[in-house]
């Protein structure tokens, strides 16, 4: 299935471009923990499918760690304002 090609605006394109998708915050804390706990690990280990944020290899447990704007946070409240990609 192909993926639909959604009209943007040339603001919301830069906008966007500028998203991080590595080492955000709760990627970088959830690390610094496993790591002061002895569990070493991968960060974004493109050997898996879907390139988890961490892979602890030795334990062949993948972390995705997804933040709540791109998961609906209040999505009941906010879904009217919505104006690309309604279907």
């Amino acid at each position: 299935m192909k993926h639909q090609r959604l009209k943007t605006s040339p603001e919301i394109s830069k906008r966007m471009a500028h998203v991080k998708t590595k080492k955000n915050s709760a990627e970088v804390m959830l690390a610094k923990s496993l790591w002061h706990r002895g569990y070493r690990y991968r960060l974004n280990y493109k050997a898996l499918p879907g390139s988890p944020d961490v892979a602890l290899t030795k334990y062949r447990i993948s972390i995705f760690i997804d933040g709540e704007f791109w998961h609906g946070k209040n999505f009941e409240q906010r879904k009217n304002k919505l104006k690309n990609n309604l279907n």
